[in-house]
């Protein structure tokens, strides 16, 4: 019998960043969405149905005994996952463009942007490398403006910051609830008013941007190329990320396929940001 959610938490023994690169990568498509380090120790978060007979995944399992890898599996419930997070989070500094800090730390200042995340189980607080780089990237694209498409939106970090940044438009999607929930509640805190947040499985046909920002993984990213191709607006970029080093020439050739032009890609910790524009 289902009693409300909770939360599985695998404990890996990591070994390499190599090793930790990839396992975070595996672990996103068995729908992991949050992964915190502690020292040697890699954590990964999924939210699960709070069964009183217990919780199995054959696939995670099956992962496992793939890698043969010293873990442990326990369940939170729901009211724990704030209290590990506030164990856990830490302020992000990138570079001296944008903090990012949870609303129980002090004001940081010395940053042209500061974004508050309220640290739930959403993806995307700028600690994993992907939303790292593209905010990276994003210091060098104009949005003032600029009509923008946040794909997979997690915490609304992205979103946020292009609101920041001058956009006058910005539509996020994601396709977790928890995720938008908790998106709504991050752009409220920012005090944003141009952040329309919505559930999808996919890029609506509706409308047209003039920057989309991508920040899934590979699998996703190459069902969407077609939509992620059509609704970019000339002259428009494309910010695309959740991809491992070993897939830059796979979707730089399939997004040059489509003439749009490669800007440049970000590297850090095994992954990569990539920025193309449309001409």
């Amino acid at each position: 019998m289902e009693t409300g959610k909770a939360y599985l938490e695998l404990t890996l023994e990591i070994m390499s960043d190599a090793f930790k690169e990839q396992a975070i990568a595996e672990l996103t498509i068995l729908e992991f969405e949050g992964f915190l380090e502690e020292n040697l120790l890699l954590k990964a978060y999924k939210e699960i149905p709070n069964r009183s007979d217990g919780y199995q995944n054959p696939l995670l399992n099956e992962w496992l005994s793939k890698h043969n890898i010293n873990h442990s599996l326990s369940i939170l419930q729901d009211q724990n996952w704030n209290a590990l997070w506030e164990r856990n989070f830490e302020p992000v500094l990138i570079e001296n463009f944008t903090v990012i800090r949870a609303n129980f730390h002090a004001p940081i200042k010395g940053f042209e942007h500061e974004l508050i995340i309220t640290p739930k189980m959403s993806f995307g607080t700028g600690h994993h490398a992907t939303t790292y780089s593209v905010i990276q990237l994003m210091r060098d694209i104009d949005f003032n403006g600029k009509a923008v498409y946040d794909f997979g939106t997690g915490t609304g970090v992205l979103a946020i910051l292009a609101e920041k940044l001058g956009a006058v438009s910005i539509v996020a999607t994601d396709n977790d609830m928890w995720c938008i929930e908790n998106a709504k509640e991050n752009a409220a805190v920012n005090n944003c008013k141009k952040i329309d947040i919505i559930s999808a499985e996919s890029i609506s046909d509706q409308q047209t941007y003039d920057i989309i920002l991508a920040n899934i993984n590979r699998h996703i990213i190459e069902a969407n190329q077609i939509a992620l191709y059509q609704q970019l607006n000339t002259n428009g970029s494309l910010v695309l990320s959740g991809l491992l080093e070993s897939d830059e020439e796979d979707i730089k050739k399939i997004f040059i396929s489509y003439n749009l032009n490669h800007k440049r890609t970000i590297r850090k910790n095994g992954w990569i940001a990539v920025h193309l524009t449309k001409p």
